[in-house]
């Protein structure tokens, strides 16, 4: 039976190859030597040039411009922002390559020294949310580095071929003829990534991203979007628990409080299937809620929660996933 938390790493898995695969199939990416996009293998131009040389009017340039530049960027910047503004940061929790990776790193962190980023300050409770006992193996340091290192690089090499032909770059790679600036662009991206894979990860997609600080931006704008709801009546129960909501969030945050500490949320579910497994014995199930509308609104205000919310018919949606079909 599929699960929740399997959907969601095959929508990541998903993307993270074609991320990386989107190039040398020419899906998507800008080619520097040819001075345009390139999309599902077709030139993709705003027709300057051609309006340059007098091949086309102004009235067909202005036409490209607005057929070829802005709508695409309307509707896929204006996507991206609507799903953030009715559901959160769906795209970074679901789908976005780099979190994928940081999340792969925070586990094999975790399994190495008990910790999933070296600025935690204290290791994690030791039994995990389903009841297993994991204890710290420093062996897995041997993983860690060699995980990250090879993350930056492909992540680099990925990046270079959105931009120079792809066939070119992983030729010269393989026959080590690399130019002089591909050598570099390599070398640079990969140690950069490297210290940021190691040493930054979800800091960098708290402070340092603009996709995702626009997806917050839209979600917190919004009082009645998706939330992780915490089910306050029942807090005593939450008193047998080592905070495995807490524990497991790949951001750091606290997921039972108000929606301003839960900024940078992703909605990656993981809090709500821990509460689920801790709670698995227990008639009313977990205490962690996925809520809309106008049930989340006291979780932006901190005002009382109406029982009802809480209530199986009005939750349905937000179990649905984690049942499986």
């Amino acid at each position: 039976m599929n699960t929740f938390r399997d959907y969601r790493s095959w929508f990541q898995s998903g993307f993270f190859l074609l991320f990386v695969l989107a190039p040398p199939l020419d899906i998507f990416r800008f080619d520097l030597t040819q001075n345009h996009f390139i999309i599902f293998g077709a030139p993709w131009t705003l027709g300057i040039d051609a309006f340059i040389r007098g091949e086309i009017g102004p009235l067909e340039a202005g036409l490209n411009l607005l057929l070829r530049g802005f709508l695409p960027l309307l509707l896929v910047g204006g996507g991206l922002i609507w799903t953030a503004w009715r559901y959160g940061r769906l795209y970074c929790g679901w789908l976005c390559p780099h979190f994928s990776v940081v999340e792969t790193i925070n586990r094999l962190m975790q399994r190495a020294g008990g910790k999933p980023s070296i600025w935690e300050p204290e290791p994690l409770p030791e039994r995990q949310p389903d009841g297993r006992l994991q204890k710290p193996d420093p062996r897995y340091w041997v993983v860690v580095v060699p995980a990250a290192l090879a993350f930056a690089f492909l992540w680099a090499l990925s990046l270079l071929t959105y931009l120079l032909p792809p066939f070119e770059i992983y030729n010269n790679l393989l026959e080590g003829t690399l130019t002089p600036n591909q050598f570099r662009f390599l070398i640079v991206g990969t140690l950069l990534l490297f210290i940021e894979f190691m040493f930054a990860r979800h800091l960098f997609c708290r402070f340092g991203c603009a996709v995702g600080l626009f997806q917050s931006l839209a979600w917190m704008a919004n009082p009645r979007a998706m939330v992780v709801a915490f089910e306050t009546p029942r807090a005593k129960v939450c008193q047998d628990c080592s905070n495995a909501c807490d524990n497991v969030c790949p951001m750091r945050l606290k997921p039972r409080t108000l929606k301003r500490s839960m900024f940078t949320c992703t909605q990656c579910g993981q809090c709500l299937s821990a509460c689920d497994q801790v709670q698995q014995d227990s008639p009313a199930g977990g205490l962690l809620h996925w809520l809309e509308g106008d049930c989340a609104l006291p979780v932006v205000s901190g005002r009382k929660q109406q029982p009802d919310c809480f209530e199986p018919d009005t939750r349905e949606s937000s179990r649905s996933l984690e049942k499986g079909n």
